[in-house]
């Protein structure tokens, strides 16, 4: 059986990273640019080839990676907000007057999938200061409000449910989901947003899909932010023999037994070699770094700044003084 590592992240599908090889894949547009601790790299995905190449919907992909956080590097932080503000004023295109509707998903008992309700408890919500603060503040505003609608094992009830009810009340013209992610790389975890104009699919990346949020099922937009806390345990094996590799070809000499007998490692032998392994004790298994806590609060903090930024700019400033 062949084995698949999942992963939220469309830069990780194959036909992404062969595309920065080939340089064109039809259906797939992909450009990169780095600029000081930034990589922003941006994926289009633009017809049904390109949907089956990627195994993700067609629509636009915002990849934000920011390795010095993990190094807790204050210009890092700064960068990362920065940029992600940037990239979702570019991607929201949002009108004066317009409500949005922020949702964290996720568990917040649960550490690694505490991300969108983190989020949520740092947003500067203003749906309820109209009518209260003077017109020469609310008139440049935009209304935000923010709901964290929990998990089925918890509620009893499928999250896209919970949301649609609130969505017909409220009637918002932009929804942004907050969720937590699953990565196939270690070095991306905790240190990459990614953001997506397509909606998202709660629980996707592990192997455990939930309804999805969506235009198609909301009737509004739906903005997807992430960050990946999660790997499974066969990727971390996977990087783990990929080093190993690498390093042995480095001290064996090319054309020798162990040269050869590594260089047949290929992703495809791994992973199945790996499914083998772990299957099915630790087949299933997923891991996250000791430090997810501090990881959680940091990057949620970042993305609740960006948000609040991204939606009311200057005047979430000034509330913020006020309030």
């Amino acid at each position: 059986m062949k084995y698949e590592i999942h992963t939220d992240l469309a830069i990780e599908s194959a036909a992404v990273e062969n595309l920065e090889v080939s340089g064109s894949i039809t259906g797939i547009k992909s450009e990169s640019h780095r600029e000081n601790y930034v990589t922003v790299t941006r994926v289009e995905i633009i017809n049904k080839r390109g949907e089956e190449a990627v195994g993700k919907p067609r629509g636009h992909y915002v990849t934000i990676e920011v390795p010095k956080l993990r190094e807790n590097v204050t210009e890092a932080f700064d960068a990362a907000e920065k940029s992600l503000t940037n990239e979702l004023k570019n991607i929201l295109n949002l009108k004066k007057g317009d409500t949005v509707m922020v949702v964290g998903l996720g568990n917040r008992f649960v550490t690694p999938d505490a991300l969108g309700p983190k989020v949520v408890d740092k947003l500067l919500v203003t749906r309820h200061l109209y009518g209260v603060l003077p017109d020469e503040i609310t008139k440049d505003m935009n209304s935000l409000c923010a709901v964290s609608p929990g998990v089925l094992g918890i509620t009893g009830m499928e999250t896209g449910e919970i949301i649609s009810g609130i969505k017909d009340k409220i009637k918002p013209d932009l929804i942004i989901a907050i969720d937590a992610l699953a990565s196939r790389k270690t070095s991306r975890i905790s240190t990459t947003f990614q953001i997506a104009d397509t909606g998202i699919v709660p629980g996707s990346g592990i192997g455990n899909k939930r309804k999805e949020l969506t235009k198609e099922t909301m009737g509004v937009p739906v903005i997807a932010i992430g960050v990946p806390t999660v790997i499974e345990a066969a990727a971390v094996a996977s990087d783990a023999i990929e080093l190993l590799i690498e390093a042995v070809k480095i001290h064996a000499k090319k054309g020798s037994p162990l040269f050869g007998a590594v260089d047949a490692f290929d992703n495809e032998n791994r992973y199945d070699l790996i499914s083998e392994v772990l299957s099915p004790s630790a087949g299933d298994l997923i891991v996250t770094p000791k430090e997810v806590d501090s990881i959680i609060d940091e990057v949620s903090k970042i993305i609740a700044m960006s948000i609040n930024e991204a939606i009311n700019g200057e005047t979430a400033k000034k509330l913020g003084e006020i309030l």
